[in-house]
């Protein structure tokens, strides 16, 4: 097929040889299936930021580092340049994130090279050496939901001992390779340190991948591994090697028996003030005496 003009640059670059036929189109980029000396690849070309459907929520960006302070008060701004700049930051958020990933043992797609807003990167192959699959073009019996939902799990705590929570973690962002599942679009993923939102995000990710699964295996519907691993990283014990159990009970907090105190006199003095402004509106009002005569 003709080369799209966003993919120009790495051809003349000699990063790819021939196009050879569109792969997806989604919220947030359209990747395409590229030849690159004997190599089959996937260059995914990201969408410009007003045709895509994925926002920038400010949920997302916080926590990540910015090159410098110009850039930070331009991005607050929303000037031509912060606009700019943001949207580096965010397409390059993939980049880093799929090497900081690779190198903590996530299976993810290798990345090649970053090019004017294209990522050229592996093409996860199926079973026919074709691109696999995402998980929602598949059916699974039980007991491949229960060994592909381990899998799952286990990569989201690489991904939080590297740090990050991927943040839209479904069965459409996870392709199912003939070695099993690999995480895919990773733009959007928050420093787990840094973002205060971040577990909630976590809980999301688990939780989608609990409904999922549990389509074939109801009993992983109830599962509780994001709480039990947020625990872990947040107390700092939490490792690739991690026994996680699903289940996870509140911890119930010790009561503050001199707050709850204070609280109680609080109110009863109020409503003694209460009654005493009530008794002053009903009582009687006092006739008044004549002043004395050497007064008069």
């Amino acid at each position: 097929m003709k080369i799209p003009k966003r993919l120009e640059p790495l051809a003349e670059d000699g990063l790819i040889d021939e196009v050879l036929r569109p792969l997806m189109s989604g919220k947030e980029a359209a990747v395409y299936v590229v030849r690159c000396g004997s190599e089959l690849r996937c260059a995914k070309v990201y969408k410009e930021a007003n045709k895509r459907g994925f926002r920038q929520a400010a949920e997302y960006q916080e926590g990540r580092k910015v090159r410098n302070s110009r850039d930070a008060r331009a991005m607050a701004k929303g000037s031509k340049h912060g606009r700019k700049e943001q949207e580096e930051a965010w397409q390059n958020a993939e980049v880093a994130a799929l090497y900081r990933l690779a190198s903590a043992g996530v299976r993810v797609p290798k990345p090649y090279d970053f090019l004017d807003g294209v990522l050229l990167m592996e093409m996860v192959a199926g079973a026919d050496g074709d691109a696999a699959p995402r998980l929602n073009d598949v059916d699974l019996t039980p007991e491949q939901a229960r060994e592909y939902h381990a899998f799952m799990i286990r990569q989201v705590v690489l991904m939080l001992c590297a740090g990050l929570v991927h943040g839209d973690l479904s069965e459409f962002n996870v392709l199912l390779g003939p070695d099993g599942p690999v995480v895919i679009d990773l733009p959007q993923a928050v420093d787990a340190a840094g973002n205060n939102h971040a577990f909630k995000m976590l809980e999301r990710d688990v939780a989608n991948m609990n409904a999922y699964f549990g389509h074939f295996a109801p009993e992983l519907l109830t599962r509780k591994h994001a709480k039990e691993m947020w625990a872990l990283f947040e107390a700092g014990k939490l490792t690739a090697e991690s026994e996680l159990t699903g289940e996870f009970e509140e911890p119930e907090e010790e009561a503050d028996v001199d707050a709850v105190m204070r609280e109680i006199n609080a109110a009863l003095a109020d409503e003694e003030r209460r009654k005493a402004a009530l008794a002053a509106e009903d009582a009687p009002p006092q006739r008044e005496e004549p002043p004395p005569p050497w007064l008069g």
